[in-house]
């Protein structure tokens, strides 16, 4: 592949600890470039990378567009869901600026999960559970008494990691998820019932150039605010992975066929709209005694799996992002380190339900920078405070999660301020009982 010398004008939307994860990879391409970024927030990590950080609504497509324009932007890069579901990459292609991220219909397969489900229907993509889709109350409660103690309840929108409801963990008997679809339904809301899937579950991201996808590394996640996976859904804890781009639960074959479910996505979305998925393709799965089953998916990086990812990303990433748009990914060798990662997530007090805001957080005792992302945090008066939602991440990387885990920990204890977090992500303890769970359902 011939590399072309001109200067690479990138575009970043969004400002969270993901975005700053992609800044940090953009920062080390060997390619000439300037990054700018539209925020949300005032994102030091983020702002130091760039040319320029530019606060505004994001999810407002002429501002974006006219921004993007402006710069010359010569690629676009989405981090977040939001600006996804509201069309910016479809703007911004008719801008004549291309675009890491998919246009707003092919994004159905985040915002949607009735869409996606209806698309594993329609093109016989495995990995689907028995479910329906409802408007109203009609039929519920013969729904639930059809799956008995294992169901789920999801709300068919976008709602920040928050909008599923689980059996034995949110949802105690029938009367309480009767009670939830109740409310749904009063606030105008569809929503789908599902099977519960008993397994572990764990995120495969590819990068997707509308027919070529290319792997990333397996990452699991950890949603519950506490320690032992209990409390609250969160937009995550922490992740980790293992060296050799798997997780100690899983086999070769049950990777294999998380790629294949990706692959027939991708191509069952081209075959449906006549256009490819560029961008990342991500797929929410779990592992069960009867093989691979898909969650959900999320049409951008996760959040915090983009900084494990990333932190091993070996090849050129404005590469990447070239071959993603110009559909080109095939030409393209990507590599990631062999080595374990774990990330954990510091939270203010009373995440997420009732978090403490606008604290002071003091990070001048951590050792390495290159590990810290900075998320919901702003400057004011000159002092970093956070900003009420998850705040900085770490990422320790080493040749084992234990060894990986030991760096994360060790750091994020070194962050100063009325924070949380789960010590338990990436402990020998944790991924036994992980195993465990795997082996007896096996």
């Amino acid at each position: 592949m011939i590399l072309q010398s001109r200067m690479e004008k990138i575009l970043i939307i969004g400002s969270g600890a993901r975005e700053h994860a992609i800044a940090k990879s953009l920062e080390k391409s060997e390619h000439p470039k300037m990054i700018y970024c539209l925020a949300t927030n005032m994102n030091p990590g983020i702002a130091e990378i760039c040319e320029e950080i530019l606060i505004g609504n994001i999810t407002d497509n002429h501002f974006v567009c006219d921004y993007g324009k402006e710069i010359g932007a010569t690629i676009a890069i989405v981090g977040p869901e939001n600006p996804l579901a509201k069309g910016v990459s479809d703007s911004l292609w008719d801008n004549n600026i291309p675009v890491v991220g998919p246009k707003r219909e092919l994004a159905q397969v985040e915002t949607s999960k009735a869409f996606t489900r209806k698309l594993q229907h329609d093109y016989k993509i495995p990995g689907a559970p028995v479910y329906k889709y409802f408007r109203t109350i009609d039929g519920v409660e013969e729904f639930l008494k059809e799956l008995g103690k294992n169901y789920v309840v999801k709300y068919d929108g976008l709602a920040g990691g928050k909008g599923v409801k689980v059996s034995g963990d949110h949802l105690k008997n029938h009367k309480e998820a009767l009670n939830h679809c109740h409310s749904l339904i009063k606030n105008n809301q569809s929503f789908l019932i599902e099977e519960k899937f008993i397994g572990q579950e764990f995120s495969l991201m590819s990068f997707c150039d509308g027919e070529n996808l290319k792997h990333m590394p397996v990452v699991q996640d950890h949603k519950r605010a506490y320690e032992g996976d209990t409390g609250p859904n969160t937009g995550g804890m922490g992740t980790y992975t293992d060296h050799d781009h798997s997780l100690p639960f899983l086999n070769d074959k049950d990777i294999e066929q998380a790629h294949q479910i990706n692959f027939q996505t991708a191509k069952a979305l081209k075959k449906k709209f006549k256009t490819g998925y560029k961008g990342i393709l991500y797929g929410g799965f779990i592992a069960t005694k009867n093989g691979i089953r898909l969650i959900e998916y999320n049409a951008r990086f996760g959040d915090p799996e983009a900084m494990n990812v990333l932190s091993l990303l070996k090849t050129d990433f404005i590469d990447i992002c070239k071959g993603i748009v110009s559909q080109s990914l095939d030409e393209i060798n990507v590599i990631f380190e062999r080595k374990a990662t774990v990330c954990k997530y510091a939270v203010p007090k009373g995440y997420p339900e009732k978090p403490i805001k606008n604290q002071p957080i003091d990070i001048s005792n951590i050792k390495s920078k290159d590990s810290l992302f900075y998320a919901s945090v702003e400057i004011k008066n000159g002092q970093l405070v956070e900003s009420g939602s998850r705040t900085m991440a770490i990422v320790g990387k080493a040749e084992t999660i234990t060894k990986a885990e030991k760096i994360a920990e060790e750091e994020i204890c070194l962050v100063k301020g009325p924070l949380f977090h789960r010590k338990d992500i990436g402990t020998e303890k944790l991924i036994k009982e992980k195993v465990d769970l795997m082996t007896s359902l096996r």
